[in-house]
């Protein structure tokens, strides 16, 4: 169901049930964990590129998986909830950036996957949306990552209205951060997190990562409290001391 490989420091996670167009069950949710728990764990590994082969990036959740869920009880429902916000927060809180790259449709959960990644690419015949409000359900677990990356106002029109709107909409608003044309989407994507792994140092991304995540919601003394501690600790990382040392001699540094 998932696609692993590390290219270049880089880490290559894919939807594979292209036939299911990559429609999140029990069992993908499982892998997805796997794959994004061996990415972290790899030293070597930078960066993390998430994709799907075939037409549609991800369709939300699968058709049978959702007719399971009717005869579910209380628990059983909130198992099952935790199982897909233990996914959603592994990626959102990975120390490694992740970069999707959309080539097809991202609905319902399959939204909340590309969501969750630092960056998003799509290509210009994607369409975005949270159906959820349509078949009697809620869109609960990806709202709380679609108010910190797009605002109330955006997310209350797509959270609340359920409508699919297109590549450029989703960009105009921040829920995505490029539109590519298909022929270069692949390209374009490794390109970018080339460049990025070797302009910017991992251990600053990662602890900005942790700075962005943990800041959100504090008042504003505990947030600068929490900036400061952070600040305290980059300074003493080797990579800030490598940095600095290359900046002042005015070396070019490739990380």
């Amino acid at each position: 169901m998932v696609d692993y490989s590390v290219q270049e420091r880089i880490a290559i996670i894919t939807l594979n049930r292209p036939e299911k167009r990559n429609a999140l069950s029990h069992a993908l949710i499982a892998a997805l964990k796997e794959a994004f728990d061996k990415a972290e764990k790899d030293e070597q590994v930078k960066a993390i590129i998430l994709r799907a082969n075939g037409e549609a990036f991800c369709a939300g959740a699968d058709l049978a998986y959702l007719q399971q869920l009717q005869n579910f009880s209380y628990d059983e429902n909130l198992s099952d909830s935790n199982h897909l916000k233990e996914l959603f927060v592994k990626i959102y809180q990975n120390p490694k950036v992740v970069i999707a790259q959309v080539q097809g449709h991202a609905l319902a959960g399959g939204c909340g996957l590309a969501t969750v990644c630092d960056w998003a690419f799509a290509v210009p015949d994607a369409k975005f949306g949270y159906t959820e409000v349509k078949i009697g359900f809620i869109p609960a677990l990806v709202s709380v990552f679609v108010l910190r990356k797009i605002g109330e106002g955006a997310a209350r029109e797509l959270l609340l209205g359920g409508e699919l709107i297109s590549a450029e909409r989703a960009l105009a608003i921040g829920l995505i951060n490029r539109v590519v044309p298909a022929e270069n989407l692949e390209k374009e994507v490794w390109n970018f997190t080339t460049r990025l792994i070797a302009t910017n140092s991992a251990a600053s991304m990662a602890l900005t990562k942790k700075l962005l995540a943990d800041t959100a919601g504090k008042s504003v003394e505990d947030a600068l409290n929490l900036a400061a501690s952070l600040n305290a600790h980059a300074r003493n990382t080797e990579d800030c001391k490598r940095g600095i040392s290359a900046f002042l001699n005015k070396e070019k540094i490739i990380w």
